[in-house]
């Protein structure tokens, strides 16, 4: 049965991950574990694809009813963190993963204030008391390695005016431009799972890369986990568009200090060096406000918040009042300084 528990050696209560201290936490006897210093049994296992139709809790034995993405969940009958351990094995095994450092009470703490903070958000929203669900999920993601060559022709211009005299005059001097840069770019991230909104993992980052730590069961152990829907290959069209912006800026910046550029021809030619699958913490929060929920997703490294709350039309109405009232007043300011008026 390729399901995985982590039981207390002192109390036989089952262990988490903790963000806190980082290690595979009991909440029984208080007994931590240093995952470096565990065994992985993914390891130790072999499955075959598709073998398992099945999963079973190894603590009270309830049938585990999960989604065809799920990879780690919890048993709905007496909680047990459990890792399904043929969906991380082979193709579907992770190369690292970021482990989460914000707790779920941290997680709550940081939302509250950030709701506190919109400032364009109903009343009743800034409360910050209506959070329905506050899942730590880890999302998958690819990371990209991509080589590109770039050759840029173009046409630049000059323009410059002076005074002789009475006379102002404008210089234009006109250059046939040519760039040819080599532009390679690693650890660009995209997430890999259908259920995730890409616009939304895309504003979570950046995340700390320099936390990445070679991939091992235990750091699921009392969290979500998702495998990916999308392959490396799949979702390359999208990586080398995501990467457009990065190399038109490395262009702009190729060719500054004329005063206008028109491009002639501009080849660009991506190649994919590597994509390592890794799993990235993320809680999501699903906060119920005004008989609709609204979803948010944090970064569980950095905290950053992303999401759409609701806007107040009144306060929104009273921020343009705003400033449109110092508008006038400082129209009608100029006017007076002139000698004229404003009505």
């Amino acid at each position: 049965m390729p399901v995985i528990e982590y039981k207390c050696p002192y109390c036989g209560s089952g262990m988490s991950f903790d963000a806190a201290t980082g290690t595979l936490s009991c909440p029984g006897c208080g007994n931590q574990e240093h995952i470096d210093q565990l065994p992985d049994p993914m390891k130790q296992q072999v499955f075959t694809e598709g073998e398992v139709k099945e999963y079973h809790c190894g603590s009270c034995g309830a049938v585990i009813m999960t989604d065809a993405e799920t990879s780690a969940t919890s048993c709905s009958y007496c909680g047990s963190a459990v890792v399904l351990a043929d969906r991380l094995t082979g193709a579907l095994a992770p190369a690292m993963v970021i482990p989460f450092s914000i707790s779920k009470e941290e997680a709550i703490k940081a939302f509250r204030k950030w709701c506190r903070n919109g400032l364009l958000t109903p009343r009743g929203f800034m409360n910050a008391n209506r959070i329905k669900s506050l899942t730590g999920m880890y999302v998958p993601f690819w990371l990209y390695e991509l080589h590109n060559r770039v050759e840029v022709h173009g046409h630049a211009t000059k323009v410059r005016t002076y005074t002789q005299g009475d006379y102002e005059y404008t210089e234009t001097q006109h250059y046939e431009i040519y760039r040819k840069m080599r532009l390679n770019y690693t650890k660009l991230p995209l997430d890999a799972s259908a259920k995730m909104d890409d616009e939304l993992m895309d504003k979570l980052e950046p995340f700390p890369y320099e936390q990445l730590k070679e991939f091992k069961t235990p750091y699921l152990a009392g969290y979500l986990a998702e495998k990916y829907s999308y392959n490396d290959q799949e979702l390359l069209p999208r990586a080398k568009e995501k990467v457009r912006s990065y190399i038109d800026a490395a262009i702009s910046s190729a060719v500054a200090g004329y005063t206008t550029v028109n491009y002639t021809n501009k080849q660009i030619d991506t190649t994919m060096k590597k994509a390592d699958y890794v799993l990235l913490p993320v809680w999501m929060v699903h906060y119920d406000y005004n008989k609709t929920v609204y979803t948010f997703a944090m970064n569980g490294q950095t905290g950053k918040v992303v999401g759409r709350p609701p806007l107040s039309k009144a306060k929104i109405a009273a921020w343009f009042a705003g400033i449109s009232g110092v508008s006038f007043l400082s129209l009608k300011l100029i006017a007076w300084m002139m000698g004229g008026g404003f009505w």
